[in-house]
């Protein structure tokens, strides 16, 4: 499944994989469930979208200045992607993040901010992954999040408050 966004991004916003009901139905990652709920608020409130719900493919979401996409193009099982699903997918990633002018990533669970270093070029050692935390990759300044899934927000893991602050601070280092 590929991404989607403005082709002129400078902030990429990137997941683990497509929801089975969410991203997989709709053909849209993100879209359709609650976690795709819980991020565009935020990306609404802090200026990176249009509307604060993505719904269907055709909903008339229009992002600013970012691209949101996947690590894994499709929905693993059990919402568990397998080494050779992360390995076999690597390749679509690094051709999509090629095609875009990226200053930033926010990387929304370990899962994907392991897919980024790998996509940009991982420093030694391994920088470890947490919420705020960032690393310069060169082209990209790499900054972590817990991941919007259910697991996360309702337990409060990660507020609302917590993402508009990560998703501003990514915002800023794209624009620079």
């Amino acid at each position: 499944m590929p991404g989607y966004g403005d082709p002129q991004a400078r902030l990429l916003v990137l997941g683990l994989a497509p929801a089975a009901h969410g991203g997989n139905r709709t053909g849209r990652v993100f879209t359709g469930d609650r976690s795709g709920d819980f991020l565009f608020a935020a990306m609404h409130r802090v200026g990176l979208a249009n509307r604060p719900e993505s719904v269907s493919r055709d909903d008339g979401l229009v992002l600013h200045g970012c691209w949101v996409t996947a690590a894994v193009k499709c929905a693993p099982p059990a919402n568990r992607p397998t080494p050779e699903e992360r390995d076999s997918c690597a390749p679509f990633l690094a051709e999509e993040v090629a095609l875009l002018p990226l200053r930033a990533v926010l990387a929304l669970g370990a899962f994907a901010w392991d897919a980024a270093l790998r996509a940009f070029g991982q420093p030694r050692p391994k920088p470890r992954f947490a919420h705020g935390a960032e690393v310069d990759l060169g082209r990209v300044t790499l900054v972590g999040s817990y991941h919007v899934s259910q697991q996360n927000t309702f337990t409060g893991r990660l507020t609302p408050d917590m993402l508009d602050a990560v998703l501003r601070r990514a915002r800023e280092l794209a624009e620079r």
